[in-house]
């Protein structure tokens, strides 16, 4: 007890107050750490979610006894990370979220026995609509969707019947194209019997009318399809021109556009040709006849005219004859040719690019612009027509020409490409490394700025008080007590006053001014409190540095 009282008095109260609050503080700051690292890691499990679902969920999770987080106006639901798999999966079971939209189910919650065929229709129409609103939701460009269906049934006794017909909102992020909108399109027409893809009208969450539904939208997107095409091909030359550009005179120093005319025309052409000179017998056939004929000069009679009577009988005049007939069938060569023109054909093709000139550095931090030479020029020229299939035949027209850009690019140094993937971060990590160095940060700061001066207060010990020495060795004179009185040696005599040595004299005159200026220092410091205060405290600062 003796040496832990002896130990406070030589620390202090104030030391022992400043260390137990910088203890305190220590410990509950590594506490807030440890109870820190113990949190799970919140990640959103749904987020955009109706009222609806989302109440439906939290029940559910409160259920499960499943820590979780609302945010925003609670349409975004947090859970710890490593239990989100787990949770999407047991919801999924339970029919979670809806998005608002009943699908199939409908018919699980329901008993048909007693249900009309007009509930019946009803609940089908709508059990497709949440179908398919779910179906296109899950595309990524879309964050919700809501579906309207028109199934006209055909009456009894008509023949006419009215085709069926859709209308869908969106809800997308950023802009759709016209082949996700046709996509779109087909999609719901596929699901639905005698629905025509062009009979399905599309309008995004701003009341833009993407597809119109109408009969004769097919021209347009006939149309669309066109133009899709056209600056397709456009951006593939742009592309390779400016990537072969970028390696010869610098990255962002080229500028190409391209337009391209394209024959979007389909046409068949069939051809028969016949060959004169190539005949091939197919056929012969010959006929051979005899003809024998004779005239009477006398009467006719009967015996003239019996078979077998000779031409004496009659007294008359007889002829014969040979006849030879030939018949050849000759074949003629064929040739049928048919040409399928396809639409999209290029039939003119115009090059723009603007490249920017050479900017050489004196040394002296000065930069200076020079154009390029006719010779680049026209490498250049020769090199973009041999990337773009130039074709005098077609008109085709390339120009290549020299200008000084308006802004310098600047050369990036080697290495300090920012499309590097060492920055390709997610808003997690860096969450998680912000709060990682704003943790060191503290740490340190208690460590160097209050710990260390307070432990280096504490180990170094005080200044002993000044004493006077309890004897001062005097030669063979003798020795100086404290009391400054001259004590003499053995074997010699006292000193007399006279006598006494002249440095002890003038030991006592310096005492005596010593005396007198911590006299005046006192009452300085007694009329002067607190400029006294502010130098005793720098004096404190000094030493605890």
């Amino acid at each position: 007890m003796d040496s832990l009282t002896n130990l406070i008095n030589r620390i202090g109260l104030p030391r022992l107050a400043a260390m137990g609050t910088v203890a305190v503080l220590i410990l509950g700051f590594f506490g807030f750490l440890v109870l820190r690292a113990q949190t799970p890691n919140m990640a959103p499990l749904y987020s955009g979610l109706s009222l609806e679902d989302s109440s439906a969920i939290v029940s559910e999770l409160q259920t499960q006894n499943v820590p979780f987080e609302l945010r925003g106006e609670g349409d975004t639901i947090l859970v710890p990370r490593d239990q989100i798999t787990t949770l999407r999966m047991n919801l999924a079971g339970s029919g979670l979220p809806r998005s608002g939209q009943v699908g199939y189910e409908i018919f699980d919650q329901q008993s048909t026995l007693g249900a009309t065929s007009f509930v019946q229709n009803i609940n089908n129409v709508r059990a497709l609509e949440g179908e398919l609103a779910r179906t296109i939701s899950s595309l990524a460009r879309i964050k919700s969707a809501r579906v309207h269906l028109v199934l006209p049934e055909r009456e009894l006794f008509r023949r006419e019947r009215k085709d069926p017909s859709a209308s869908i909102v969106l809800s997308v992020r950023g802009a759709l194209s016209s082949g996700e909108i046709r996509a779109i399109q087909h999609l719901v027409a596929s699901a639905i019997q005698g629905l025509n893809p062009q009979r399905v009208s599309i309008v995004d969450d701003t009341g833009n009318l993407l597809a119109s539904g109408a009969e004769d939208n097919a021209l347009g997107a006939l149309s669309g399809q066109a133009e899709e095409r056209k600056l397709g091909y456009e951006n593939r030359l742009r592309t390779r021109v400016e990537d072969m550009l970028a390696n010869v005179v610098g990255a962002g120093r080229a500028r190409v556009e391209v337009s391209a005319e394209l024959d979007f025309n389909r046409s068949t052409v069939t051809e028969e040709t016949f060959d004169p000179e190539g005949q091939v017998v197919r056929s012969t056939q010959t006929r051979e006849a005899q003809n024998q004929s004779g005239t009477a000069s006398g009467q006719v009679s009967v015996a003239n005219e019996l078979p077998g009577a000779s031409d004496a009988a009659g007294n008359g005049q007889s002829e014969k004859g040979n006849s030879v007939e030939e018949v050849v069938n000759y074949e003629i060569s064929k040739k049928t040719e048919t040409a399928v023109t396809e639409a999209g054909a290029l039939k003119r093709l115009s090059v723009a690019v603007v490249v920017d000139g050479v900017y050489t550095d004196d040394g002296a931090g000065t930069i200076t612009y020079a154009p390029r030479s006719a010779d680049d020029i026209a490498q250049i020229l020769t090199l973009v027509r041999s990337a773009v299939g130039y074709s005098v035949e077609r008109g085709d027209s390339v120009e290549v020409v020299n200008m000084q850009f308006a802004e310098r690019p600047e050369l990036a140094t080697p290495g300090t490409d920012a499309n590097g993937g060492l920055l390709d971060f997610t808003r997690d990590d860096l969450m998680s490394g912000a709060e990682m160095a704003v943790t060191l940060l503290i740490a340190l700061a208690l460590m160097f700025f209050v710990l260390r001066p307070l432990l280096k207060k504490v180990i170094s010990p005080e200044p002993a008080p000044l004493a006077l020495p309890a004897a001062v060795e005097l030669g063979q004179n003798g020795t100086l007590d404290a009391d400054g009185q001259v004590i003499p040696a053995e074997g010699h005599a006292e000193p007399t006053a006279p006598a006494t040595i002249d440095w002890v004299s003038d030991a006592k005159a310096v005492g005596e001014q010593q005396m007198q200026a911590l006299k005046s220092v006192g009452e300085l410091i007694d009329e002067n409190p607190k400029q006294a205060a502010l130098v005793v405290r720098n004096w404190l600062n000094h030493q605890a540095a």
